[in-house]
């Protein structure tokens, strides 16, 4: 029997799960560990709530769960609870799918003032995430969104939406009820390249243009000769033709809310007296590598929220191998030391889109396969209970996550899915309503 521990229940660490059934069929028992006592990682927490559809391949991750050779345990911190050389000493392998949870910093001076918060935080805030239902974000004057992917896309499109255009969300009830009481009139989304550039898809950007009480803002003069759309490959020629509307049409102007794309704009500073009331930002150009550098032309753009969409970072683990200037960890196509594997965004850095975990997964599997071959003997599973039973941890199983998501389901508003609990407390609470 070959004994697997992965670390992370998100996407990579499903998919990794599924792919080892493939490859050992009944000779493997994998146990998926995760610190929150819910599994689906970022489908949870990181997917903008009202993008149900995509956060129903959970129901996928759910099948692999509930064989008998896969199971949840969560609740467990590694590092805390125990270390990653225990894990090596009970599992013929370990794969970390840690994800890249923690915000890239924003390097300018004034990111720390009260107001500047990452995505990370901000995404989890409206999501539910423990570790962010206290943010508070100040949402009584303009924002500011740095950045020019879907996450920031997702940032502002949250903050323009009306209530009911949360209708069948799981936005969580505390940031809704925020986000009503919001006086925010402009969102500007600054990019430090144009509108070639941008990391922006199709859909996302498709829907800012159907907001009941926002406008997209683009400034026609931003654009390339309309020939050069040409080059582009076909998503990112459709992104080009949204913007390009954007800027040709004056319909919702009545609407109050703004959403202005600034592009070629670099933040070189964040001021205030106390708090974010402007960011100072530098105009640039491009060289012909498609590189930005500063101008010299400086404005201010008055803020009262930041929100720091500039990418993420695998945190470290104590005993593992850690790429600093990558923000992940150091790997050889996904091995990392011997037994020790990395998947997902854990190994390649926070690029692709969840259904690129599962090739990932895959090709993680083969090398697990041709590494441990029939398995060493190892305790799993079993050595893994002892030890946690030993130390007083209270495991969560995937049986466990059913109560807690009834429990959810019961709570919910009207037209809601669910009412997530917010505190770990109350995420154990529900297993015993």
């Amino acid at each position: 029997m070959r004994h697997i521990a992965v670390i992370g229940s998100g996407p990579a660490g499903y998919y990794t799960a599924e792919a080892c059934q493939k490859v050992f069929g009944e000779g493997v028992r994998v146990d998926i560990i995760d610190r929150l006592p819910v599994p689906f990682g970022l489908i949870r927490t990181g997917v903008a709530p009202d993008h149900q559809s995509i956060k129903g391949v959970s129901r996928r991750y759910e099948a692999v769960a509930l064989t008998d050779n896969v199971r949840f345990v969560g609740n467990v911190t590694i590092g805390t609870d125990l270390s990653i050389d225990e894990l090596r000493n009970l599992y013929d392998a370990v794969v970390l799918a840690t994800g890249a949870p923690h915000d890239r910093p924003l390097e300018v001076p004034g990111a720390a003032l009260p107001g500047v918060v990452g995505s990370a935080a901000f995404v989890g805030w409206y999501n539910g995430h423990p570790d962010y239902a206290d943010l508070a974000p100040p949402l009584d004057g303009p924002a500011v969104v740095i950045g020019n992917g879907n996450v920031a896309l997702d940032v502002a499109r949250i903050l323009a939406k009306t209530e009911e255009e949360f209708a069948g969300s799981d936005i969580v009830g505390h940031a809704l009820t925020t986000l009503k009481a919001a006086n925010i009139d402009t969102i500007t989304i600054l990019g430090r390249r144009g509108p070639h550039q941008i990391a922006m898809t199709p859909k996302e950007l498709g829907e800012l243009g159907e907001l009941d009480r926002a406008r997209p803002a683009v400034d026609p003069r931003d654009f390339p000769p309309a020939a050069e759309d040409a080059d582009l490959d076909p998503g990112q020629r459709k992104s080009v033709t949204h913007l390009r509307n954007f800027a040709a049409t004056a319909n919702g102007a009545d609407k109050p809310i703004a959403i202005v794309f600034d592009f070629f704009a670099m933040p070189v500073a964040i001021e205030g007296d106390g708090k974010v009331e402007r960011v100072v930002v530098e105009r640039t150009a491009l060289d012909v590598q498609g590189r930005a550098s500063g101008t010299g032309e400086r404005y201010t753009v008055p803020a009262s929220l930041v929100v720091s969409c500039i990418g993420y970072r695998t945190p470290p683990i104590e005993g593992v191998p850690y790429d600093e200037r990558s923000g992940r960890f150091a790997n050889d196509e996904g091995r990392v030391l011997p037994g020790l594997y990395a998947v997902g965004w854990a190994r390649r850095g926070p690029t692709g889109t969840i259904g690129t975990n599962r090739p990932d997964g895959f090709a993680i599997a083969d090398k697990i396969a041709a590494d441990i071959g029939e398995g060493a003997g190892k305790q799993g599973r079993a050595g893994l209970d002892a030890l946690l039973a030993g130390r007083g941890v209270d495991l969560v199983t995937f049986r466990d996550w059913q109560k807690i998501e009834a429990a959810e389901i019961a709570a919910a508003r009207a037209g809601s899915p669910r009412e997530k609990f917010t505190s770990i407390e109350a995420l154990l609470g529900a297993r015993n309503p």
